[in-house]
C-alpha cells in the first residue's frame, strides 16, 4: 500500500509555504464537484452513533467504490486509529496503490465541513480557504473539540505545503454549493445563525475573498429533520416526539445541490406525505426555495434549470443510553423548555436525504433507504432517486449505498467526505 507517494507528489506540485495573510495573489475560484478530481479524503470513523450501526462499513464501502478510480486519504484522529485503520485497510485494500493513511487530530468524521475547501488561486495554484468553525453552533469556537476541528484544513495545508487564507467567519462546506463560475447557494438560517454579528453583505464579502465568489443566492432554510437539537423535539403523526440527531439547522447539501454550472437539483416532497407533519413543514420550506430559485440566475444573469428528487419518507429510529448521541444530546438544554427523558429510550429521526452524494470522476454516492422487511414504496423512491441521478450524470456510474449509519449522526455521505479537485495545468504562452 502507498502511504507517502501521493502527498509527496502534491508537495512537489506545491512549494508554496503556510500563509494566513498572502500578499502575493488573490483566490480566483473554487472549481464545483463536478470537476476533475484527483482525491477524496475521508476521516477514519472513531465511533459509532448507535449501537450495532456501523459506520466504518459505510466508510468501507465508499472506499470501495472509489479506490479503483483516484487516490482517497483516510486521516485518523490518533496513533490507535491509524492503527486500527491500516490494520483493516491493509486486509482490504492491500493491492491498492491508491490509498493513503495519515494522522490528523480529530473528534468526529464529518471531512466536508472542517475538512480542507481547495480553492484556485491568481498565481495557478491551491490554496486553503479556512473559515472559523463552532461545532455547528452546539459549542463556541473556544471549545477545546471544536479548537481540533477548526484546525483540521490547516493542518492538512501544512501537510500540502499549501497557502490558507482565513477568516473570523463561522462556515461549514456543507452549506455552501458553488457551480464553479462565481455563483454560491447557502442556507439563510445556517449562514446568519452562526454569524448574528455580521450583515449579509460582509458575509459575502468574505465569501468572495475566500471562494472568489460574485454571486450568493440565499436560500431560505433547510429540512426539519436538520433542525439544530437543542431547539427540541419534533411531533410526529402519531402525536410522539421525536429527537433529531446533533444536527446542523439547514445545511444546504440535505436539499439542494449543483449538478452542473446551470442546473440546480432540489428536494421535494409527495403530496401523499402530508399527513406527516415532519414531511409537511419539509414541503412548506422547500416550496418557499423553489419559488426564490425561480426568480434567481447565476453570475452572468442566467436563470437556472432546476429539477426536482423526492425526499425519502422520514427516517425513524430508536437510541437508548449508551449509544454515543443519546449520551451528547441528553447534556442539552432545550431552548423550548422540554425536559429530555433520560435513561429512557428515545424516538429519533435521522437526517435523510437523497440530495446529499458525493460526485468524483467516474462515480457518484448517493444514499438508499430500503431494508429487509420495509414497504415496497420506500424501495420505488430508492429507485427513483436513483434514476434522477443517472439521468443527470450520464457519463458516471451510481452508486447507491446504505448510509443510515451515518445519518444517525447527523449527516451523509456529502458530509464525511470532501473532494480535492485537480489543479489545471498553466497555459503555454
Amino acid at each position: 500500500m502507498r502511504i507517502t507517494l501521493f502527498i509527496t507528489a502534491l508537495l512537489l506540485l506545491s512549494c508554496a509555504t503556510h500563509s494566513n495573510q498572502p500578499d502575493s495573489w488573490t483566490v480566483i475560484r473554487q472549481p464545483a464537484e463536478y470537476e476533475a478530481v484527483d482525491a477524496v479524503w475521508l476521516i477514519w470513523p472513531p465511533t459509532e452513533h448507535k449501537h450495532g450501526e456501523s459506520v466504518q462499513k459505510v466508510t468501507l464501502a465508499v472506499i470501495e467504490a472509489l479506490i479503483d478510480d483516484l487516490n482517497v486519504i483516510v486521516t485518523c484522529g490518533d496513533k490507535a486509529l491509524c492503527d486500527e485503520a491500516r490494520k483493516v485497510l491493509n486486509s482490504r485494500f492491500k493491492e491498492s496503490q491508491n490509498l493513503t493513511i495519515q494522522e490528523i487530530p480529530s473528534v468526529e468524521i464529518w471531512t466536508r465541513d472542517m475538512g480542507p475547501t481547495f480553492v484556485e488561486t491568481s498565481d495557478g495554484r491551491h490554496a486553503i480557504a479556512d473559515f472559523n468553525f463552532n461545532a455547528w453552533g452546539y459549542t463556541d469556537t473556544l471549545d477545546t473539540d471544536t479548537q481540533t476541528e477548526e484546525l483540521y484544513d490547516t493542518r492538512v495545508a501544512n501537510l500540502l505545503q499549501l497557502p490558507v487564507i482565513s477568516s473570523s467567519m463561522i462556515s461549514e462546506g456543507g452549506n455552501r454549493e458553488v457551480n464553479g463560475l462565481g455563483t454560491l447557494m447557502v442556507t439563510e438560517s445556517v449562514e446568519q445563525g452562526r454569524n448574528p454579528h455580521l450583515s449579509k453583505s460582509q458575509m459575502e464579502a468574505e465569501y468572495s475573498r475566500l471562494l472568489g465568489v460574485e454571486k450568493v443566492i440565499w436560500l431560505k432554510r433547510g429540512l426539519q429533520e436538520d433542525d439544530h437539537t437543542f431547539l427540541g423535539p419534533l411531533n410526529t403523526a402519531d402525536g410522539t416526539k421525536a429527537y433529531t440527531v446533533v444536527t446542523t439547522n439547514g445545511h444546504i447539501d440535505e436539499f439542494a445541490r449543483f449538478v452542473n454550472d446551470s442546473t440546480i437539483l432540489l428536494a421535494q416532497v409527495d403530496s401523499s406525505e402530508f399527513d406527516n407533519p415532519i414531511a409537511m413543514e419539509n414541503h412548506r420550506r422547500l416550496e418557499e426555495n423553489y419559488q426564490l430559485l425561480l426568480q434567481e440566475t447565476d453570475q452572468d444573469g442566467n436563470p437556472f434549470n432546476i429539477v426536482r428528487i423526492p425526499l425519502p419518507a422520514t427516517v425513524f429510529d430508536e437510541m437508548a443510553p449508551g449509544d454515543y448521541v443519546y449520551d451528547y444530546i441528553k447534556t442539552l438544554d432545550y431552548r423550548d423548555g422540554s425536559i429530555f427523558p433520560e435513561g429512557d429510550t428515545i424516538a429519533v429521526v435521522a437526517a435523510a436525504s437523497y440530495l446529499n452524494f458525493l460526485i468524483t470522476n467516474t462515480i457518484v454516492i448517493g444514499q438508499k433507504y430500503w431494508r429487509e422487511g420495509m414497504t415496497d414504496e420506500i424501495k420505488r423512491k430508492d429507485e427513483q432517486a436513483k434514476g434522477v441521478l443517472e439521468s443527470l450524470f450520464p457519463d458516471r456510474k451510481v452508486v447507491m449505498l446504505d448510509a443510515r449509519a451515518v445519518n444517525l449522526g447527523g449527516g451523509g455521505i456529502h458530509c464525511f467526505s470532501m473532494q480535492q479537485p485537480r489543479l489545471k495545468p498553466k497555459k503555454s504562452i
